[in-house]
């Protein structure tokens, strides 16, 4: 489904800016942070501000469209994958990826009223060890 259906569907108008981060952040992997998104796309929309990017990314997380990433102390990120899966950042290139998480243990939270679903890892990644 395209972005525009998407924002429809949640009761969202779908503005330009709201298409573009939207569908940016269902077609990136890089967990970007509100600098990068707007880096990205004000190329391409003359009249993006930073302040229209944080909007737009407090509206998709708060119509849970979008996951807010804290897994970085100094930045925060974002991820249109709301899917449960965990995170992990390497401490030296600071690359966040994904992998999945099977239920094994969620047994045990069955009856609970879970707010938050983050499950993050840190160290160094394969690439990093590599060199």
């Amino acid at each position: 489904m395209n972005a525009s259906n998407i924002l429809k569907e949640c009761n969202i108008k779908p503005s330009l800016i709201r298409i573009m981060v939207l569908d940016y952040l269902k077609n990136t992997k890089s967990h970007p942070t509100v600098e990068e998104i707007f880096n990205e796309l004000s190329p391409k929309i003359p009249t993006l501000s930073k302040t229209s990017v944080y909007n737009t990314v407090k509206l998709l997380t708060q119509n849970k469209l979008a996951i807010v990433l804290t897994i970085d102390s100094e930045q925060v990120r974002y991820d249109a994958d709301v899917s449960i899966h965990g995170h992990f950042m390497c401490d030296s290139c600071k690359k966040v990826v994904d992998f999945p998480l099977d239920e094994l243990g969620f047994e045990e939270l069955k009856g609970f009223d879970i707010k938050n679903k983050n499950v993050y890892f840190s160290g160094t990644c394969r690439n990093c060890l590599n060199k």
